[in-house]
């Protein structure tokens, strides 16, 4: 979280938690959705398209929604949605200057369709005579002004009309479907395009009606529980006015020839039941599209502003405990230029471009987060990123083929952005032609990573494992692998004890290094190969522990296996606290050699307390599970209470802990019999554990050797486990957004 976001005052973000799934999320959403283009054109897009063509363009323009809403709503249910919607969810995914690049582009499209909208209401009201004597702009600028007002004062006003404004609007569709029955026609199927016009020029009109999905997620800073609230209230509202899409595009088809639909913009009228419906239906849909972006575009302008992506005036709420009144002013000069800048057809192609490339960066997120691997991504919405990937080739792809002069200017203005907000010398080191430029990448990621402030959220293990010759510890090479899952960074390393230079003078050190570069490439790994020579193991697992590794791709972690003599349990637990100190976590391996890791398919956690090493076990409990190897395998949270009392407020709370942490395990209380040593509950409700993650204590120096026999005792009589102690400062299950 950022110095500014930090300042926030906690009362303030409290304040404003105020609206439910429906009110907050879903209402803004249909309302917007539901808006100028049902209404105005959706009956032109069927008269230009034909029934196939119109039926094609509301089914892509609504899979983007719905590929991207599924996208929204995973990152938004791996965090702690604070203020600023999807600009909240990009910056905290891909850093402020990329948040800053989708972020700007975001608020001016959302300022924008205010005056798509106030536009789209002001060529409704030129239908009725008295209004034509007025020119419309002005017309258009007097509401732009009076919204303005409205949001100025509060979004709790415009969240309570916009119940009202829905029941009009359901109204108007029930009107409009009701209506026409005696008088259908067969539907022409084929496209009838006016000159000008083809299939993607009448999408990148048709495509602002589903824009409307992120207005819910742009109130976050508002909702009581916007993890929950934005990805039911966002997908309902998705699939909700997709249907009536579909259904009004069909009902338009059977009751209109193309030149009428082309030509009439009310001809939703003239099919009504009750055509004065269809007249409050385009004025309150038009005008409560208006009314959602005016209080949303704001939000997002403050979030950016608070981050230092723009001025921090922008962020100032002038007296207001809730309202981003300074964005607010701002928002309603832009809305206004743009009225007297053009018609619809004008703006209508300008907002398609600008959300095509927030939904695609939105797409490209959730599939980048779930492809490199953060731990800390723990959406309870999972999807594949295949998925999200496809999300974003729709939209890329729909952008160019609407325009490939706008995609680039489009680009570029997001990259100019962000390489304004970066501000960093780029440094081209070309050397030899065949190395020169990976040198040159890597160099620079390297220092980038080094520059970066470290979060906890992007925390992964990055292990060294003392294994010796890997071929010989197979057990530790598997656990190594599980906690990687291929995004981590594992090295094996051979310590070879003895005399420096009589070792290295038999080329021992190279030997051991090509022999466990074989393996690695005989068993397919995504690992590193090292060994050293030392004199004694354990200064020189001190030793190799603080060099090993450059900038911040230093080793986090260190596995090594669990040993089975007194001597070398104390040397273990030596090493263990000075790797504490060290601030790097110690994991020791025992290995049941009869049944090894069983059929990886229970994983215990015994959890003493919300502590470092709980945390660390649940995490790495997760990680394992995510493997390919352990597919399916249940996470059991095990809690000992010494008496019965406060059973059930217990499991409540491990069962809240695990929902707020985004872990699906089972908790499970045990009250064990009494004066039973905890050893012995162990061994009863692990014994057939496939593998057991315990804690492990940093015992005084006097204390090793019996403090190594009792976990010894204790690890013996359950099977394979995992012995952990964490050496994180930083919390890893719920780092601060």
């Amino acid at each position: 979280m950022t110095a500014s976001a930090q300042a926030i005052p906690t009362q303030s973000r409290n304040t404003a938690a105020r609206f439910g799934t429906f009110g907050g999320v879903f209402t803004p959403n249909v309302l917007t959705i539901l808006g100028i283009i049902l209404f105005l054109r959706t009956g032109w897009v069927v008269g230009q398209a034909g029934l196939i063509g119109a039926l094609m363009i509301v089914a892509i323009a609504n899979s983007i929604s719905f590929l991207t809403g599924l996208s929204l709503s995973a990152i938004a249910t791996s965090m702690h949605v604070r203020a600023g919607g999807k600009y909240y969810l990009i910056s905290r995914s891909l850093g402020p200057e990329m948040g800053g690049a989708i972020g700007v582009p975001l608020y001016l499209s959302q300022t924008i369709s205010v005056a798509f909208y106030i536009i789209g209401f002001t060529e409704a009201l030129a239908e009725i005579n008295y209004f034509r004597q007025f020119d419309p702009r002005l017309i258009a600028t007097s509401v732009a002004l009076l919204f303005g007002a409205v949001a100025y004062i509060g979004a709790d006003f415009a969240i309570k009309v916009q119940y009202f404004i829905l029941a009009v609007l359901m109204a108007a569709i029930a009107s409009f479907f009701a209506g026409g029955w005696d008088d259908m026609q067969t539907p022409t199927l084929v496209s009838k395009y006016s000159e000008g016009n083809n299939f993607w020029v009448v999408f990148a009109v048709f495509f602002p009606a589903v824009t409307g999905i992120a207005v819910g997620a742009s109130m976050s800073g508002d909702l009581k529980d916007p993890s929950r609230s934005i990805p039911r209230g966002t997908i309902v509202s998705i699939l909700f006015t997709a249907a009536i899409y579909f259904a009004t595009a069909i009902w338009f088809s059977l009751h209109g020839a193309p030149d009428d639909l082309k030509n009439n913009p009310l001809i939703m009228q003239e099919i009504s039941l009750f055509p004065p419906l269809i007249l409050l239906g385009v004025w309150s849909a038009t005008l409560s599209s208006a009314l959602g972006s005016i209080v949303a575009a704001p939000r997002t302008l403050q979030a950016i502003a608070r981050d230092g992506i723009v001025p921090r005036v922008f962020s100032a709420q002038l007296g207001s405990p809730t309202e981003p009144r300074v964005g607010v002013l701002l928002s309603m000069a832009i809305a206004v230029a743009i009225i007297w800048a053009g018609d619809l057809n004008f703006v209508a192609p300008i907002i398609t471009m600008f959300f095509l490339n927030t939904y695609g960066m939105t797409n490209l997120i959730a599939g980048i987060e779930k492809l490199v691997g953060n731990p800390s991504y723990r959406p309870r919405l999972k999807i594949h990123p295949r998925l999200s990937l496809l999300g974003a080739l729709f939209c890329y792809s729909a952008m160019f083929l609407i325009s490939p002069v706008a995609t680039l200017v489009a680009i570029l203005i997001s990259y100019g952005i962000y390489f304004y907000l970066e501000r960093r010398a780029i440094i081209h080191t070309w050397g030899d032609v065949r190395s020169g430029i990976w040198f040159s990448l890597a160099r620079r990621a390297l220092l980038n990573l080094e520059r970066l402030t470290y979060h906890a959220k992007n925390w992964r293990p990055n292990i060294l494992v003392f294994t010796g010759q890997p071929h010989n510890r197979g057990p530790l090479v598997e656990m190594a692998q599980w906690l990687s899952r291929g995004y981590g960074i594992v090295s094996f390393f051979q310590l070879l004890v003895g005399d420096v230079d009589q070792l290295a003078q038999r080329q021992l050190r190279a030997v051991a290094r090509r022999q466990i570069q074989t393996f690695i490439r005989k068993q397919n790994m995504s690992a590193f190969a090292e060994a050293d020579i030392v004199d004694d193991f354990y200064s020189g697992a001190v030793t190799v522990c603080q060099s090993h590794g450059v900038g911040g791709l230093r080793p986090n972690t260190v596995l090594m296996g669990w040993s089975g003599t007194d001597e070398g349990r104390v040397q273990a637990l030596h090493l263990l606290s000075t790797l504490a100190n060290l601030e790097k976590s110690a994991l020791f391996l025992h290995h049941d050699e009869m049944r090894s890791f069983g059929n990886r398919k229970i994983i215990d956690v015994w959890w003493r307390g919300h502590n470092r090493n709980a945390e660390l076990m649940l995490l790495l409990a997760y990680i394992i599970s995510q493997h390919a190897t352990w597919d399916g395998a249940c996470i059991r949270l095990l809690r000992v209470l010494p008496r019965g009392e406060g059973r059930e407020r217990t499991e409540a709370h491990l069962r809240a802990l695990l929902e707020r942490v985004r872990v699906t395990a089972e908790p499970v209380v045990i009250v064990p019999p009494q004066d039973e040593p905890f050893n012995k509950t162990v061994e009863t409700w692990s014994a057939q554990t496939d593998l057991t993650l315990l804690g492990m204590n940093q015992p005084a120096t006097e204390d090793r050797g019996s403090y190594g026999r009792q976990l010894n005792d204790r690890v013996r009589a359950v099977g394979t486990v995992l012995l952990v102690h964490s050496g994180q400062e930083e919390e890893l299950l719920e780092p601060s957004e």
